[in-house]
């Protein structure tokens, strides 16, 4: 088993290749294929809702597939839209459903939404990096939140949306070694305590956002070790070993108390 830290690196280096490996796995392929052939053929949201395969596609591209079965929630967020600052995806904390309406916005652009082509091969390549980050997260849930966590950074304007995001908060309170039970306190003083921790400003930076997700990593990996020495320590010789690596203490030593 790869440690959190060595596989993150090991996508991340190469990330490219590591998504163009995900779309050529038959399953995703042929799901790609029904989709782009399939989706300039909706021209209302009855259409969109109707054809599953579709439906589910699109859901999974936005991290939503968990909620395809409430078809009913979905259409009001779809039904509403966004231009509307009352409307039900605007006021919902999580940011992916305004994701989805903001895209499928039938509301706005009727039986013209599937002819954008911000609805064709964007919603592919967002289907399958979703798909890498849960496919990696079978093998180590660490490794998907940090790559969860990268891709979301850059777009990361206050700290609501982290608090708002709890695979986000996760990272947050992994990295910086925050009880979960902060989620109690105060909204204010929660998002307080994200903002004396965190230059929201660092994330739009590779360089600070790297350094973060390797201190990530490594607390991640010191609170779910491995069980077993990574394959690159095999291939050089190196004995099986349960715990944390000299690696990992060093990263994690090499950090200022309070992250900066």
């Amino acid at each position: 088993m790869i440690n959190t830290m060595t596989g993150y690196r090991l996508i991340a280096a190469d990330l490219p290749r590591s998504l163009a490996r995900v779309s050529k796995e038959p399953i995703v392929q042929r799901e790609s294929d029904y989709y782009l052939k399939n989706i300039g053929n909706v021209k209302s949201l009855d259409d969109f809702m109707k054809d599953t395969k579709l439906y589910n596609y699109a859901l999974k591209a936005f991290g939503l597939e968990d909620m395809a079965y409430a078809k009913a929630f979905i259409r009001k967020v779809l039904t509403e839209g966004i231009d509307n600052p009352d409307s039900f995806a605007n006021k919902l904390t999580d940011p992916r459903y305004k994701e989805l309406a903001t895209r499928f916005n039938f509301v706005k652009l009727g039986d013209k939404t599937t002819a954008q082509p911000e609805v064709k091969q964007p919603i592919v390549d967002k289907y399958v990096r979703q798909t890498l980050e849960v496919e990696t997260g079978q093998q180590n849930e660490g490794v998907r939140l940090a790559l969860y966590f990268a891709r979301k950074a850059p777009t990361i304007t206050n700290a609501f949306e982290i608090l708002g995001d709890k695979a986000l908060l996760q990272v947050f309170q992994a990295t910086f070694n925050m009880p979960a039970q902060m989620s109690n306190l105060d909204i204010d003083r929660q998002a307080k305590l994200v903002e004396d921790k965190l230059d929201l400003k660092d994330l739009k930076d590779p360089a600070k956002l790297e350094k973060l997700l390797t201190r990530f990593t490594a607390m991640y990996e010191m609170n779910n070790p491995s069980t077993a020495a990574s394959a690159p320590s095999l291939l050089l010789g190196g004995t099986s070993t349960i715990g944390i690596s000299a690696s990992i203490l060093a990263t994690l030593q090499s950090f200022k108390l309070g992250g900066r």
